[in-house]
């Protein structure tokens, strides 16, 4: 992952109601939700949820799928692990980090 695509997907989570959509995705598991149930358990008008999902689609954090009438979304679990890791994957690369072994040693 780039900077600039963590940077993107960052920025669109910064929103507390994009955030609170995308957990309850995350939450919802593989089978995702319906909009309308995403709608009930969020709380917010259709059109406020639209404008949250395009955001969260376009920054490929979500998906969405239409199964005939209803369109359901899911939230992009490789992306989300493709983040988290971004995050955390060099977390000490620069500094003198002790292995909990060393920490005994010295005890």
């Amino acid at each position: 992952m780039n900077i600039e695509e963590a940077a993107k997907q960052l920025e669109a989570l910064g929103n507390p109601t994009r955030l609170q959509v995308y957990r309850t995705l995350v939450r919802a598991g593989d089978g995702g939700l319906p909009v309308g149930r995403l709608q009930e358990k969020i709380g917010i008008a259709a059109s406020t949820l639209s404008h949250h999902l395009h955001r969260l689609i376009l920054t490929g954090l979500v998906t969405q799928e239409r199964q005939v009438t209803t369109l359901i979304c899911r939230a992009n679990y490789p992306a989300m692990n493709s983040l988290v890791g971004f995050l955390v994957d060099e977390c000490c690369v620069d500094a003198a980090c002790t292995t909990e072994q060393d920490g005994e040693a010295a005890a």
